[in-house]
């Protein structure tokens, strides 16, 4: 992409945490890369793009492919050994994007396994990695990438150097780059384990000022109306920038990180409770680059803070359904302290010319990024708002749940089912009832071998996974059966003119190597939410099942959908997604009342399988009905459900229905339903993780019982 085609990084309004971590990361590589998440349309990916215009030329070697630098090539470098001092050049730094369906080979590189065996040469291919040695690596929607390219990609950033291994052959070359993700938490979250791996996270989201909602609709208008002069326009300002990066990184080796900010960010990762020692690196790292970046030579205490907004909230999240965050005046606090217990740490002499800083560092209102403040870029740059101070953080939700003692006026009990209070109609809508405690499950996988996305639950054939035998290939080769490959070649050797010890091998020798693994599945709720169920301590156990479900199905990286029905009619209260956090909002915020549509509920649930069979077929379901089994309201509601039970017995939907009656006299209607279904039926207290032993034989012992019929 051009200078003139990309949108100058200095003229996008807002968006100053954004800006802020981009930035550090250019004047500091090792603080580890940004992962932005937030809604669409907020600049995410415009803000990235535009990033690599402000990062300095890069000098490699003439003709090296790995971008080696000549003052200082890599020894192990595919293309070398490079002469030291020998000639090169200068490029431009690349910003190289990732997409999200490369494959392994489109991301580390391929090696000609045919040229190995036939010649034994490492004939290799370089991938994006070492396309973004030296620059910038960009994953639009990470979240959205399979988790094994995830672990390759995080793992070259942290090591610096990628390794390719096929079938014994192996290739290694550097691979330092500026790793940058974006997300949209609507689509899905990244595992702990992967978000622990970028250095900073920023939340972005759309201003709601309307003032600035206004600017940004003028840039873009007159950026698309003439590319080339709207940039003209912000070259000053793009100089200006371009050299202030330069400077902090020529600063940043004399910037000191005293005893005292090293105390302060470890009380601060101690105090939020960050596992391991990564947050603490970081905020180090983040802490000394604000600095240089403000043209400082020491850490100040405002350096800390600032590193903590922007290093520890996507560290403290203790469950998939927590949402990142930190709490400022706990920071604040902590901070206080640690100065307190520490009174020989004096803050430094500023520079001559600059006003002294306030002793706690929490002064929003403190200089800008042309003084010596948080390193913030200004509104000339684009901040749109005029203000260089902190915008306000969203601090953690509580997400107390009902105490069990709660008045069974506020939970819509039913007669009999409490013991107290004043029974309310069912056709009456009742407030949602909070969930009980989600407590482990173990797997519901889906009957027979599939061949979907890669995933933690159910029989499919995968790319990893153990070897079960080979074919040829249809296309490139990716995974190589050694030894049927050589059984191939084997008798064609001396018709080959084979003379010597190695093998003649032909493309038509080459055999895939087939793997069987895990795939991930889509997990259909359909949850009755109708007056029979409204009775607190029933609903508050019902929706702890289904976000127990929830929680595995996160582990096991399922698609899941929430479909619910009471009243008159059933709705999709969640399209299928992989965002397992949106289901369980709308899950907590689900109200009861009103009759049980329970037809409409398997109708509605089975046109969202019908349409996701058209999207993905490859994607199988599973079915979870959540019901007590009764059917009320129009003509003959029990006939209607059985029909539409046998609708999905027909396609073979794997299908578990959650009885949810209780008490002592039961009707069984939630075993009736099952059989229609064809599936399996449990109770709520077989859900647990110590009863559910069974439970997989029984869902599999149905199929297979179907299938022998």
């Amino acid at each position: 992409m051009s200078t003139s085609s990309r949108y100058p990084f200095t003229a996008i309004v807002g968006q100053d945490d954004l800006r802020l971590a981009l930035l550090l990361n250019a004047v500091s590589p090792a603080v580890g890369g940004v992962l932005v998440r937030g809604e669409k349309g907020t600049a995410k990916s415009t803000a990235v793009r535009a990033l690599a215009a402000l990062l300095p030329p890069v000098r490699t070697v003439e003709g090296c492919r790995f971008s080696c630098d000549p003052a200082a090539p890599d020894p192990g470098c595919p293309d070398g050994p490079h002469p030291a001092a020998g000639p090169g050049g200068e490029r431009a730094a690349r910003m190289v994007e990732l997409p999200v369906g490369a494959s392994e080979d489109r991301l580390v590189g391929a090696l000609d396994i045919e040229r190995a065996l036939a010649e034994g040469v490492k004939a290799f291919e370089p991938g994006l990695l070492a396309d973004a040695h030296r620059g910038i690596l960009y994953v639009d929607e990470v979240n959205l990438l399979h988790d094994h390219l995830i672990d390759l990609l995080l793992d070259a950033a942290a090591m610096g150097a990628s390794y390719v291994e096929r079938e014994g052959v192996s290739v290694r070359h550097a691979a330092r780059f500026l790793l940058v993700g974006t997300m949209n938490p609507e689509e899905g979250e990244l595992r702990p384990q992967l978000l622990d791996r970028f250095g900073l996270t920023v939340e972005v989201a759309a201003s709601r000022e309307p003032d600035q909602r206004v600017e940004v609709v003028r840039r873009r208008l007159a950026f698309e109306d003439d590319p080339a002069a709207f940039a003209g326009r912000w070259s000053g300002e793009e100089a200006g920038l371009r050299e202030r990066v330069a400077a902090a990184r020529a600063l940043l080796p004399r910037v000191r990180l005293g005893d005292g900010a090293l105390r302060r960010i470890a009380a601060v990762c101690a105090a939020f409770e960050v596992d391991g020692m990564r947050g603490d690196l970081v905020m180090a790292r983040t802490a000394t680059a604000l600095a240089a970046w403000a043209g400082r030579t020491e850490v100040a205490v405002e350096d800390v803070r600032q590193a903590a907004l922007l290093a520890l909230p996507h560290r403290r999240r203790r469950n998939p359904f927590d949402a990142p965050g930190l709490d400022e005046e706990k920071l604040d606090e902590v901070l206080r302290d640690a100065a307190a217990d520490d009174p020989e740490d004096e803050p430094p002499t500023p520079p001559e010319g600059q006003a002294p800083e306030e002793p706690d560092g929490g002064d929003d209102d403190g200089p800008g990024p042309d003084g010596g403040g948080g390193g913030r870029p200004d509104p000339g740059d684009g901040a749109g708002d005029g203000s260089g101070g902190l915008p306000p953080q969203r601090t953690e939700d509580s997400g107390a749940p009902a105490p069990e003692d709660a008045p069974e006026a506020l939970t819509g009990a039913e007669p009999g089912e409490s013991g107290g209070g004043t029974p309310r109609p069912a056709s009456a809508e009742q407030r949602a009832v909070a969930a009980g405690e989600p407590f482990r499950t173990k797997v519901l996988s889906v009957p027979g071998l599939g061949a979907g996305a890669a995933g933690r639950r159910s029989r499919a054939r995968t790319e990893h996974g153990r070897t079960t035998g080979a074919t040829r290939p249809e296309g490139a080769l990716t995974k190589l059966h050694l030894t049927a490959t050589v059984r191939a070649a084997a008798p064609h050797q001396r018709a080959r003119g084979r003379s010597g010890r190695g093998l003649v091998v032909r493309r038509d020798d080459l055999r895939q190597a087939t793997r069987e693994g895990r795939e991930g599945n889509l997990v259909l709720f359909v949850v009755d939410a109708s007056g029979s169920m409204a009775a607190r301590r029933r609903m508050g156990a019902v929706k702890g099942a289904v976000l127990s479900l929830l929680l595995d199905a996160y582990q096991r990286r399922d698609k899941v959908g929430l479909v619910t029905f009471r009243g008159r009619e059933a709705e999709v209260a969640l399209p299928p997604t992989s965002s397992v956090d949106a289901a369980a909002a709308r899950l907590q915020a689900l109200p009861t009342g009103g009759r049980t549509p329970l037809a409409a509920g398997l109708l509605k649930a089975h046109d969202v399988l019908r349409v996701e069979r058209l999207r993905d077929a490859t994607r199988r379901p599973l079915l979870v009905v959540v019901t007590d089994g009764r059917a009320t309201g129009g003509p003959e509601p029990v006939a209607l459900a059985g029909r539409a039970a046998r609708l999905h017995a027909a396609e073979a939907t794997a299908s578990v229905v959650v009885d949810c009656e209780t008490g002592p006299v039961r009707l069984g209607l939630a075993g009736e339903l099952a059989r229609e279904l064809r599936g399996t039926a449990v109770t709520l207290d077989e859900l647990r993780a110590e009863a559910l032993t069974g439970l997989v034989k029984d869902v599999t012992d149905h199929h297979r019982a179907r299938r022998a019929a």
